[in-house]
């Protein structure tokens, strides 16, 4: 199988909310105060592809998407700081690279757009990926900095990058 890694497209909006929501419904994880509820959900691309220094990532094979990360910079946050939002890989997907090769590409281009940090929100039912966070260099911090309206999340993290 070989996968695809691109920017998302109009035509991925559908597929990629999808996802997502497939994986809380999958860890029974909370809807209200989470990415489940963003109104931005229905329009991904166009959400990043009018920000500036925002990009949304997918790993696509024969067709179908594996999985979606992206950064923005949130609202509220210190302006060398993007936010890795939208983090989710289908479960045939986990486990393979594929997490960690989306988080390689997000945090290349976060240094490329001039970040020095990535901050990740998270709650825990995702206690799996938050795993993966801390091997990849991400601590734990004692409270939420920027706004991201997500205030079911009660994991925090920063990555110095």
């Amino acid at each position: 199988m070989k996968i695809e890694y691109r920017l998302i497209q109009k035509a991925d909006n559908q597929t990629v909310k999808e996802l997502i929501q497939n994986v809380f419904v999958e860890f029974d994880a909370p809807r209200e105060g989470t990415v489940f509820a963003d109104p931005d959900m229905e329009d991904l691309h166009g959400l990043f592809d009018r920000v500036p220094k925002a990009e949304f990532w997918l790993a696509e094979a024969d067709g179908a998407v594996l999985g979606c990360c992206g950064i923005f910079p949130t609202e509220g946050l210190p302006k060398k700081v993007a936010e890795l939002v939208k983090f989710y890989l289908s479960p045939q997907s986990r486990g393979k690279g594929i997490g960690k090769e989306l988080l390689k590409k997000c945090t290349l281009r976060a240094l490329e757009l001039g970040y020095q940090s990535l901050y990740i929100e998270s709650i825990p039912e995702f206690e799996s990926a938050i795993g993966l966070y801390e091997k990849q260099g991400f601590k734990r911090l004692e409270q939420p900095i920027g706004d991201s309206g997500h205030y079911t999340c009660s994991i925090w993290m920063l990555k110095e990058l």
